[in-house]
């Protein structure tokens, strides 16, 4: 039986023009399921990012660290209540490249997959409205026998995805033979050196450094303009 070829991604910043996360515990601040003063919060984070206080990973860690603090107490059915309301709003708002490489592989039968730091309820949501692969992966947050939030990660995909990515290959049959990888930060690296066509896609100063010093293909694209640096 002939394996499959498999194609990876990351989501925020390489699929997903903004981050799931992020739009998600805002929406949670507005339904005031986390109470209001987190949108001032997530507000000054997003803020020290773009004013280069901080990494892009040290702004995703702190929005990992207040979504775990807030959605202790929560259910699940207020996660996905939210998730279902963010996604048909925000879910067209992916980069070209991307979406293109999706086609392509698509119609040469690739199994594509996504692994996100994001909580896998948003994760899910965006992948049944609009990616439609394979299998995703994302945060997966522990609940009690009641179905509410402990605060507790139960599986972070996040710590070692190339790890995830070995196991699913080899539980599922797959081929790494003319494998296709995207991400945009240095957590992605460890999946994109299993690959044989690794992208450093809008990387950021890490995950540059890592492509340029394995001569992987590095693609930005910005405004309506896509191009790769050599």
């Amino acid at each position: 039986m002939t394996k499959k070829k498999i194609a990876i991604f990351d989501i925020d910043g390489t699929i997903f023009r903004k981050n799931l996360h992020f739009e998600l515990i805002s929406e949670l601040a507005w339904l005031k399921i986390f109470p209001r003063n987190v949108k001032s919060e997530l507000v000054r984070l997003y803020s020290n990012w773009l004013e280069h206080r901080g990494t892009y990973e040290s702004y995703r860690e702190a929005l990992v660290k207040l979504y775990a603090k807030q959605i202790k107490g929560c259910t699940t059915k207020d996660i996905l209540t939210a998730s279902k309301i963010v996604v048909p709003f925000h879910k067209n708002r992916t980069y070209v490249f991307a979406e293109k490489l999706i086609t392509k592989l698509r119609s040469n039968n690739y199994h594509i997959i996504a692994v996100s730091g994001s909580p896998i309820e948003i994760v899910e949501e965006f992948n049944k409205l609009h990616l439609n692969f394979d299998e995703v992966f994302g945060t997966v947050y522990e609940t009690d026998n009641e179905g509410i939030y402990t605060g507790a990660e139960e599986f972070a995909p996040v710590r070692d995805k190339g790890q995830l990515i070995r196991q699913y290959i080899f539980e599922n049959n797959l081929e790494l033979k003319e494998s296709y990888g995207v991400g945009d930060t240095e957590s992605d690296a460890s999946f994109l050196k299993l690959v044989d066509n690794p992208i450093a896609f809008n990387p950021n100063y890490n995950l540059k450094e890592i492509a340029e010093k394995n001569n992987w293909r590095i693609v930005v694209e910005k405004k309506d303009v896509i191009y790769e640096i050599n």
